[in-house]
């Protein structure tokens, strides 16, 4: 990825919706002054891709935001204001609409528990009750698109409640009721590529056959900034959709010749319940089961767009509506390039661990298991972070394989997220970035990389790679940290324990190699004038 698109400067590079196109361009308030917005799930996958593009439409952001060092650590973290909290929070949610003209609302629980309906409620109606109380213009909220008079989903259901209680309000509000998104990162597309990739014949539930209407994400961004200059007394729901009305099997296929595949046979088997397919695309795709199952749930209906009233609020892209095949290789062509902007895996999993690491004072009393190794190198710090942040996903873990899939597949059978999610850019890592089963917590780059454990255990765990520099080389240090839960966190670290010395042994050898392969494949620094530069010997490359 390119520095221009790593950084605030570089929102020049913005892809379509820019933001500074006409019809999205922020509209001044009476004094003159920029407008202020407010988006609630502003690291979430459309969140990180709308909020640099309202910056570049002249608005002022403030993002509500759990992890205030995930929201900075975003190329646009520095341009917005961050109130730390939650939507259930009144208090935080009260500073965080003062004075605000518009509110995003792009939150809701993909998998966040049985109670999950009643968090959204919750949530829905502390931003509503605030957002009247303190005069807000404008309330943008995603839902999802629905037939109407139909058995929804639960979490489907809780989708249109929310909707719902922000119509309520009293706040004038636009709802965007969205079908399947697609476009690099997004979770509907991730679904449909692995299992087009993987199965070279594909059963699959009845629901292949229901009719859907795929957005592209890049239309779903422009109409999210065309509602916020809609009229002040419009306050209904709309529903939003790509030119094409497809089955979900045509949406497979589709991709199959976009990605250069055959097209795959596909059995349609009404025994699979949306709770059997959602474990079924747990095991085949990188999707984890808590994310699977309401994707799966919303496709269970025909779900198209039942009139296109939005197109009297908001004024389509000027290019048009993007195709779904164009949809897919111009998704396709990001993923390619290592170029994708957000992703479904950052975003966070239900029921796992998120306290940050405790510092090491706070140990004591404690029980805490540890495995700690260190090793020095030849190759200079640098090259041996450049190792260390490129950890994960394609690049593995340095150290049996096997073993770590095992661990994967393990974990996916519970329904974790496993070694499948992967990592969203090849080379670069930043807080909150989704490693595989980890998560990055802390970064210092050039030095530190801290993870924190996303698996199913019962406990807390972490991992610590270092790189510092000593003499002509580095010194290479790798903890693991493991806080045991009762009886069984106890009998989880022994039964694992016989690994720990095959996995992390050979990890700090093959990093530390791996450095060290970085280092003899850098080229000599050129020779001063008048000087002859030294002879480099050959040497074998490392392989695996």
């Amino acid at each position: 990825m390119s520095e221009a698109r790593r950084t605030v400067s570089g929102m020049s590079e913005l892809t379509t919706p820019t933001g500074r196109e006409p019809a999205l361009i922020a509209q001044p308030r009476d004094d003159g002054s920029a407008p202020r917005a407010l988006v609630l799930g502003a690291t979430g996958y459309l969140g990180g891709r709308l909020v640099p593009r309202l910056i570049a439409a002249g608005y002022r952001v403030r993002v509500l935001a759990r992890d205030p060092q995930r929201a900075a650590a975003f190329p646009w973290g520095a341009e917005v204001e961050v109130v730390e909290g939650d939507a259930t929070d009144a208090s935080a949610v009260k500073e965080a609409v003062d004075d605000v003209d518009v509110v995003y609302y792009l939150i809701h629980s993909m998998g966040g528990g049985k109670d999950f309906e009643s968090t959204d409620r919750r949530a829905a109606q502390t931003v509503a009750d605030a957002a009247a109380a303190a005069s807000v213009r404008r309330i943008v909220y995603l839902g999802g698109l629905h037939p109407d008079d139909t058995p929804l989903s639960a979490h489907l259901r809780s989708r249109v409640e929310v909707g719902d209680i922000l119509l309520a309000s009293g706040v004038p509000t636009v709802v965007l009721q969205a079908g399947v998104v697609i476009g690099s990162g997004s979770a509907s597309f991730e679904m449909v590529r692995h299992l087009t990739d993987v199965l070279p014949y594909m059963p699959a539930p009845k629901w292949v056959r229901n009719r859907i209407q795929p957005i592209a994400v890049r239309d779903v961004l422009h109409y999210l900034l065309g509602a916020a200059r809609v009229a002040p007394n419009v306050n209904r729901a709309v529903d939003i959709g790509g030119p094409d009305v497809l089955r979900y099997g045509q949406m497979m296929n589709g991709y199959a010749l976009e990605a250069g595949l055959h097209q795959r046979p596909i059995a349609s088997l009404p025994v699979l319940t949306p709770r059997l397919a959602s474990h079924w695309v747990n095991l085949v795709t990188p999707i984890p089961k808590s994310i699977a199952r309401p994707l799966v749930e919303s496709l269970q209906n025909d779900c198209i767009v039942k009139d296109r009233a939005v197109d009297d609020l908001i004024p389509r892209p000027e290019a048009g509506l993007m195709p779904y095949r164009d949809a897919v290789r111009l998704a396709l062509r990001r993923v390619n390039d290592d170029d994708i902007e957000t992703s479904w895996l950052d975003a966070e999993v239900s029921g796992v661990p998120s306290d940050p690491l405790p510092s090491d004072p706070d140990w004591a009393g404690r029980l805490v298991y540890t495995d700690v190794r260190t090793m020095t190198t030849t190759a200079n710090a640098k090259q041996l972070w450049s190792v260390i942040e490129g950890i994960g996903g394609e690049n593995g873990w340095y150290s049996s394989p096997l073993l770590w899939a095992i661990r994967g597949w393990m974990d996916r059978l519970v329904g974790g997220v496993g070694l499948a999610r992967g990592r969203r850019s090849r080379s670069v890592v930043t807080v909150g970035d989704a490693l595989d089963f980890w998560r990055v917590e802390a970064i210092e780059p050039g030095h530190l990389l801290r993870l924190r454990a996303e698996m199913k255990v019962p406990g807390g765990a972490w991992l610590e790679l270092r790189a510092t520099p000593e003499g002509d080389g580095a010194r290479f240090d790798q903890r693991a940290l493991f806080f045991p839960t009762g009886l069984a966190g106890r009998l989880y670290w022994m039964a694992v324990l016989p690994f720990h010395g095959l996995i992390f042994s050979g990890m700090a050898r093959r990093i530390t190699a791996a450095a060290e392969h970085v280092q003899r494949e850098e080229p000599e620094p050129r020779a001063e004038a008048g000087r002859i530069a030294p002879e480099v010997p050959e040497v074998e490359t490392i392989g695996g």
